[in-house]
């Protein structure tokens, strides 16, 4: 890719949300979403060596890559799944016969 090696092309991301909530075996509650973006790499002109980046870098990198409106939506999917665990809106009831 222009003469650069290791670029990275393609990210494997996971958005991780925890409560400040206890669940009654005292541990938080936590949810996470996963996903794969393919990154730009049209224009190489303001390379890092992958020895000099950092994870604040690719993490840059892929919101900007998703964009603001689905980075949102994932983290929102995420505090609600949270939300959810919490006060849950549905609940499954087994009849004993």
């Amino acid at each position: 890719m222009g003469g650069h090696t290791d670029v990275i092309y393609q990210v494997h991301w996971r958005v991780t949300g925890t409560s400040d909530t206890l669940d009654p075996d005292g541990d938080a509650y936590m949810d996470s979403s996963i996903g794969i973006q393919a990154l730009d790499t049209s224009d190489l002109s303001g390379f890092t060596a992958f020895s000099n980046l950092t994870h604040s870098d690719i993490i840059s990198w892929t919101k900007a890559a998703l964009g603001s409106s689905q980075v949102t939506a994932i983290e929102t999917d995420v505090n609600s799944k949270i939300n959810d665990q919490i006060s849950p809106s549905k609940k499954t009831l087994t009849v004993n016969n």
